[in-house]
């Protein structure tokens, strides 16, 4: 994939593959039988579709900061490094049935779910054609099956764990999911929801997405244990973790997660490893660097999920032309989305009157 200096995080702009990290990529995925059979039967246009969301999902970030640069909008909340673990579990949904309710850094899963990407950065910009009609941010369109993310942290899983018990009163063989920050595990209502749906036995997976960071605190201040592999077992429910930067890993962890919910077995609680390569949001980015020891950013920073699962589908067929094709597409796609967004910006801004406009109490 193109780097961009300006851009990306210091080390993807001269990231070279670690033919050891290359060659253990299947490693996440062949240790466990049911994971390697899923991977092994996916088919060519699964995989390149994949590589497809990978890149605009990290393309989006790109403009998203690029906009930051050039003062169209003031900050941007990116999930740069961690697209793998959006990425790979809404591939593994149903998307014309299941629900997702994403954290402000999964935005990945919105244009992965149908979303215009357009409508994503129409978001950013508050014009009146965004999903939430210049009101909020934070995007999501239940049209999509996307639900808008709730800024205070915890307030998702709750939500989810609602949207699960609906499928189950109305006998639906749906699924519900959210992502969950290594922080947000520690909030009361998570908790709450975590233990409720296990209870309840919900159709619903939820991914502990491990950053290493939360804000401003490293995960090892809040959370003795380190991981969140073992979260499962406190409520009684399935679990297990997988490679956060591995899109495979990821895909075929939350399909058998899926499948295990559809058949009525309750919730599953996945733990991913991954790392934020770069500040709470673009404000911040000097913090960051403050905040983690280099080490971690060059550690993380070899394992970028796309730069690793390019290489991986080089070994296993694909010319390196085919993959240029996709990354070609999906440039011309959020080109022409940021095009579209700013047009908007100068003709479709919220009318005041319209500040009343469905406001219940």
């Amino acid at each position: 994939m193109k780097r961009f200096p300006a851009f990306d995080p210091p080390e993807y702009v001269d990231w070279r593959p670690d033919p050891e990290l290359v060659r253990g990529f299947p490693e996440a995925w062949s240790r466990d039988p049911e994971r390697a059979k899923m991977v092994r039967g996916l088919s060519r246009e699964t995989k390149l579709a994949l590589y497809a969301g990978l890149v605009r999902t990290r393309l989006h970030d790109v403009m998203l900061k690029r906009w930051v640069r050039q003062g169209v909008i003031s900050k941007a909340w990116l999930g740069t490094g961690e697209e793998a673990a959006t990425v790979g579990p809404v591939h593994a949904l149903d998307r014309v049935n299941d629900i997702v309710a994403p954290m402000i850094r999964n935005a990945g899963a919105c244009c992965e779910m149908g979303m215009p990407v357009a409508d994503m950065l129409r978001g950013y910009l508050g014009t009146y054609d965004a999903p939430s009609r210049g009101r909020d941010g934070h995007v999501g369109n239940l049209r999509y099956r996307v639900l808008q993310p709730i800024s205070n942290i915890g307030n998702m899983p709750p939500v989810t764990a609602g949207i699960a018990l609906s499928f189950v009163l109305r006998g639906e063989r749906r699924v519900a999911l959210t992502w969950i920050g290594d922080g947000s595990v520690k909030s009361g209502p998570t908790h709450e929801a975590l233990n409720f749906a296990a209870v309840m036995r919900l159709p619903a997976v939820f991914i502990v997405q491990n950053n290493q960071v939360a804000l401003g605190t490293r995960v090892e201040q809040a959370h003795l244990p380190g991981t969140f592999e073992q979260l499962h077992q406190a409520y009684g429910c399935a679990g297990s973790a997988f490679d956060g930067n591995n899109v495979l890993d990821a895909y075929a962890a939350t399909r058998l997660a899926a499948d295990r919910c559809r058949a009525g077995e309750g919730p599953v609680i996945l733990s991913a490893e991954t790392f934020r390569m770069g500040g709470h949001a673009t404000h911040d980015e000097q913090e960051a660097r403050v905040v983690l020891p280099p080490e971690l950013f060059a550690h993380w920073g070899q394992r970028d999920p796309i730069g690793l699962y390019e290489e991986f589908l080089k070994l296993d067929g694909f010319a390196a032309a085919e993959l240029e094709a996709v990354e070609s597409e999906v440039t011309a796609e959020v080109d022409r989305a940021a095009d579209e967004a700013l047009l908007s910006r100068q003709t479709n801004m919220p009318r005041p009157e319209s500040a009343i406009d469905g406001v219940y109490a």
